[in-house]
């Protein structure tokens, strides 16, 4: 099974422009306008050692303990998920405020169970984001939030007190 997502290389041009938007709103301390589904991760480059900065579309969002589940989803090749691999420790900007967190890879198990979560939730979104991460339209159904999380991996960031 293909761990690949449908695109074959990461976000070029405009493409890359429109999804770095939310980045600009979270610098300018107005990521508040993208409410709780949102979420600026600041995280350390595997390479360069430098401060790196993404959005990310919140899967599920645990209150206690404070834990926030995201996916990568252009998959294992995300810089992003790549750099949180190599040094787990980063800080979380959400609606609520920063705050340092752990991340750590779910198992498929996990992944499927929070997928589901969020397809129950958001099924029109799941479809759609499902047709552009792996070329198929999914539904909200367990086996298909299996099939995706065989492929997208899923990370939960855990809020450190």
């Amino acid at each position: 099974m293909s761990s690949r997502t449908v695109t074959k290389s990461l976000p070029r041009g405009l493409l890359r422009l429109f999804l770095r938007l939310p980045l600009w709103l979270y610098r300018f301390r107005m990521g508040w306008l993208l409410g709780t589904r949102f979420v600026m991760l600041s995280h350390i480059g595997r390479k360069s050692r430098r401060l790196r900065q993404t959005v990310l579309e919140v899967v599920v969002a645990q209150a206690a303990p404070p834990r926030y589940v995201v996916a990568a989803g252009w998959g294992r090749q995300s810089d992003w998920f790549r750099n949180v691999q190599q040094t787990p420790r980063v800080l979380l900007d959400t609606a609520k405020g920063r705050f340092a967190a752990v991340a750590q890879t779910l198992d498929e198990e996990a992944a499927t169970a929070a997928l589901h979560t969020y397809a129950q939730a958001h099924p029109t979104a799941f479809r759609n984001l499902s047709r552009v991460m792996i070329g198929e339209a999914l539904t909200a159904s367990l086996s298909d939030c299996r099939k995706l999380a065989q492929q997208i991996p899923l990370v939960a960031l855990d809020v450190q007190s």
